[in-house]
This record gives C-alpha cells, sequence and structure tokens, in this order.
C-alpha cells in the first residue's frame, strides 16, 4: 500500500488512534512540552521557552527572585499637587 494507512480502529492513541476519529488519514503528531520561564541567559534574566523535560532535568537557571523594592522617594506624597507659579 502507498501512503498512510486509513484503518486504525481499535487502535489505542499511543499506537496512531485519536479517539473517536481513528479513521482519519492525518497521523497524529507529538509535541514537546514547552513552558515560558524567566531564566538567566548569558547574565541577564530573560523569558524563554523551555521543554518541562529540560526544567525536570535542571538544563535551565531559574531566574533569582526578586528582593529589592521601588524607592518610596520617586513616588510623590499623598495628596499633594504640583505647586503653581
Amino acid at each position: 500500500m502507498k501512503g498512510s494507512i486509513i484503518w486504525r480502529s481499535g487502535k489505542s492513541k499511543k499506537s496512531g488512534g485519536i479517539g473517536t476519529h481513528v479513521t482519519a488519514i492525518t497521523k497524529r503528531r507529538f509535541f514537546p512540552n514547552l513552558q515560558r520561564v524567566k531564566a538567566l541567559v548569558d547574565g541577564e534574566v530573560r523569558y524563554i521557552r523551555v521543554t518541562a523535560n529540560a526544567l525536570k532535568q535542571g538544563l535551565v537557571t531559574k531566574a533569582p527572585k526578586r528582593t529589592w523594592k521601588k524607592e518610596e522617594a520617586a513616588k510623590p506624597a499623598k495628596g499633594s499637587k504640583a505647586l503653581k507659579a
């Protein structure tokens, strides 16, 4: 036979069947489990897409949690408005 074999009735998902549409001609595809993660890349924090498998293996160094607070001096005091000339 040439091309993909259509008859897949009763097959499990792993061996090519897809639920009730097991006679469809399109083969099932397995995609990597990508996660969006903050990680250290060349010394700077970046968002990258990494497989869950790589995260479990420890191949990616996750970004450290932020400990500093925004400066209070940068914020104007409550209720004060700009001085009028």
